[in-house]
Formats: C-alpha cells, sequence, structure tokens
C-alpha cells in the first residue's frame, strides 16, 4: 500500500426529496490510500450505493467534497473523460452488450482513447487473459456463465488502466462458486497488480476478504474495522490448536519459523507449508 491519498471524502451530504427529505449521506469522511481494497458494508438504505455513484462521479453530492487523484470532482470541466480514465466500475448486472464478443465488449471504454483498433484489440486480449478468459475472446454473453460474464465485465472496468475499481455487489447474482472465482480474481488484482479496489456488499463473507471494512447506517459511517489476512488468520488459528501442534511437530516445521513466515506474509511459502502438513 503506497502513501498517495486516492480517494478523499470530506463531510459528503446527499439529500433527495424536496417536502421529506431523505438524507442518503450524511457527513461521510473518509481517505483510501493507493492499493487499499476496501469494502463498504451496511443494509439497504445505508447508503453504499449512493457513496460508490460519488466517487464514480455518476452523481454530484448536496454538499461537500469528492477528491480522486488529486482532483475535485464538482470542479470538473469534462466528467466522463476523467471517469473513464481513472475510475472502473463492476455492477451486478455486468451490463455487457450481448450482441458484442467478450472482445469487443472489453474495447468499448477504449473508444476515443487515442488508442489505434490493434492497440484496442490487443490490450483487451490481454485483459480477458488476465481474468482467465482467454479462451472465450469471441463468445458473446449468452454464450458465458454467470461468473465468466461478470469477469469479462472486470477485464472491460480494467481497459483504460483506472486509478481505482468500484464494485457494486459483483458477486450479488452469482453462485457460490462463481462468486468465489470474481472474489479471488479481485483478490488478485489487489495483492499482484497493487489496484485500488472498492467493493460494495451486504455479505460480511466478502467483506472479510477485504482489508479495510467501512461500515454504513442511515447514510453515515458508524464503524471501520481493520481486517487481517484470513488466509493468514485461519493459519494462526491452526497453530495454537491442539492437532495443528501436533501436526506441525510431526512434519518437522518449527513453530518459530512459521511465525516468521506469518509476520514476513510471504503467501507461497506459508501455502508450501500447510501442503506439506495436510500431505
Amino acid at each position: 500500500m503506497g502513501d498517495k491519498v486516492v480517494v478523499e471524502v470530506k463531510d459528503l451530504l446527499k439529500v433527495y426529496g424536496d417536502g421529506h427529505q431523505i438524507h442518503a449521506l450524511d457527513g461521510v469522511t473518509f481517505t483510501v490510500r493507493a492499493g487499499e481494497f476496501v469494502a463498504v458494508m451496511g443494509p439497504s438504505g445505508s447508503g453504499k450505493s449512493t457513496l460508490l455513484n460519488m466517487l464514480g462521479a455518476l452523481d454530484k453530492p448536496t454538499s461537500g467534497q469528492v477528491i480522486i487523484n488529486g482532483q475535485d470532482m464538482a470542479r470538473l470541466r469534462d466528467v466522463d473523460s476523467f471517469r473513464a480514465k481513472t475510475v472502473g466500475f463492476v455492477f451486478q448486472l455486468h451490463n455487457l452488450i450481448p450482441t458484442l464478443s467478450s472482445v469487443e465488449n472489453v474495447e468499448v471504454p477504449m473508444q476515443g482513447q487515442g488508442l489505434a483498433a490493434s492497440q484496442r484489440r490487443k490490450r483487451a486480449e490481454e485483459l480477458l487473459k488476465l481474468v482467465g478468459l482467454g479462451d472465450r475472446l469471441h463468445h458473446v454473453p449468452s454464450q458465458l456463465s454467470g461468473g465468466q460474464r461478470q469477469k469479462v465485465a472486470i477485464a472491460r472496468a480494467l481497459a483504460n488502466q483506472p486509478a481505482i475499481l468500484l464494485a457494486d455487489e459483483p458477486t450479488g447474482n452469482l453462485d457460490s462458486q462463481s462468486g468465489d472465482e470474481v472474489m479471488r480474481l479481485l483478490e488478485d488484482l489487489h495483492s499482484e497488480h497493487g489496484m485500488t479496489i472498492f467493493v460494495v456488499t451486504h455479505d460480511m463473507s466478502i467483506a472479510r476478504r477485504t482489508h479495510r471494512v467501512l461500515v454504513m447506517k442511515d447514510g453515515r459511517i458508524v464503524r471501520e474495522d481493520i481486517v487481517g489476512k484470513p488466509f493468514e488468520e485461519d493459519l494462526k488459528m491452526f497453530k495454537q490448536s491442539g492437532l495443528g501442534r501436533a501436526l506441525l511437530g510431526e512434519n518437522g516445521v518449527a513453530a518459530d519459523s512459521l511465525d516468521g513466515l506469518l509476520a514476513s506474509g510471504d503467501q507461497a511459502a506459508l501455502r508450501q507449508v500447510l501442503a506439506r502438513v495436510s500431505g
């Protein structure tokens, strides 16, 4: 995670209605640094999606500021251009164009960005390979599973190398296996490519896979939690259990060496240890 502040939200207020006013957002303030993986949780009507729309410049606040990459959204002259280059969106409904192939769908955001057709095609193919769909380049959405369609949507969101990726209930319409695949993809984008990612969800198991959780209620952030890495947390619990200590001892894994690996965060080495113990 870097020191650069990518998102700065200051005293954000969003009021709907003239007579009976609804405060969708009520004094929301927070900052996010480059490379953070953030979940926004809360019940329906808590303001989660409204907040995401503000971050993506899809809606304007009643008052307060949203600053993305140093740019105040309220002062932008060309919001559409800034949004296209800076923010990637993934929605619960993938919103793919049904008549276009996977690669053509991913090319859509690159239109008008100064890239030649061959460059757009090359980048779209690279992104689809990145999300594991190198063999589905020319399939239209109806020929893909729900999880595959969402992966195409993620590739499309990455087309213009955005500073932040905003995902609104990205697993909401998927079965558990497809949802897990989509979340693993987001985790990889974060850990391997340093993406700054927001995920709006009502599912605690999804939020637990991020590193920071903003909990919303009635338009306000009422709590903020820092989440440990679930895999490492599970290993710590395993090490502390009687069975875990016995298995580690039988396989010649010293507790202090495991502590060192946990402190280093070396995922590959930790998985090797687990493979030795379980094997």
